[in-house]
């Protein structure tokens, strides 16, 4: 019975979560068109809202851990559900993203995340993307911020191996900023491809900086090693140990 309360209590939520977004991005739009900043002010709210609605309508608490940047940064990220993006995006000043080409039409995601700076680009294509957000970053068309990047291309399920892609070391060496890897096991509350939403404390926690300047072929290990080492304690932490699930 507790089972069957808790999907009901998550199908509401996901309702509401997703009537939510166009509800608050219909009503930033107006303003979000003509000044960036109310287009990173609606995608905070938004986020900001899906984490409170999540803490008390299926008891999936949150906590950010680390310092978040909020300088121009490359932020790569452990990704294994909707609700880490929701969670870095209710923190970070100005966010930016590689998304889907089919995600431009999309009412809503679509609009602002042309809004904010993010590079649409074809499935299995994201050297193409990579190389149309370098030529925006040096032209200087792209909005300044942090590019939040996804080293393993997708979603990946808590304790899933995943090879982590050279796109984040290209990107790390062609803009030479400084990248803050950033730790999460939301996926063990929020599975990838179904309603229930599990309780518990999901967390993303941002990780000591990797300086600019380290050649690719040594930051693309170090990143990894970084990452899952973190996501694994992080795992642990709410239950979930790596090789036993």
């Amino acid at each position: 019975m507790a089972h069957k309360i808790q999907w009901l209590k998550s199908l509401l939520f996901n309702f509401q979560m997703y009537v939510m977004l166009f509800v608050i991005g219909i009503a930033f739009l107006p303003l979000a068109a003509f000044n960036r900043k109310y287009a990173y002010m609606a995608c905070r709210t938004y986020c900001r809202w899906v984490v409170w609605t999540a803490s008390w309508m299926v008891g999936l608490k949150s906590e950010i851990r680390g310092e978040f940047p909020t300088d121009e940064v490359i932020i790569a990220s452990k990704h294994q559900s909707f609700f880490d993006i929701i969670m870095i995006v209710s923190v970070v000043p100005k966010p930016k993203f590689i998304m889907k080409k089919s995600l431009k039409w999309a009412p809503v995601v679509g609009w602002y995340g042309k809004l904010i700076g993010c590079v649409p680009v074809d499935r299995g294509k994201r050297s193409e993307a990579i190389r149309g957000m370098l030529a925006a970053i040096k032209s200087g068309n792209a909005p300044r911020g942090q590019f939040i990047i996804y080293p393993q291309g997708t979603r990946v399920a808590p304790g899933a191996p995943r090879k982590y892609r050279v796109g984040a070391a290209v990107l790390y060496e062609e803009t030479g900023q400084e990248c803050v890897p950033a730790a999460t096991n939301v996926g063990v509350f929020w599975p990838r491809q179904a309603v229930l939403r599990k309780p518990g404390v999901a967390v993303v926690e941002f990780l000591p900086r990797i300086k600019a300047g380290i050649p690719p072929q040594e930051f693309l290990p170090m990143l990894e090693t970084v990452i899952e080492t973190a996501s694994d304690k992080l795992m642990a932490e709410a239950g979930f140990i790596v090789g036993k699930n």
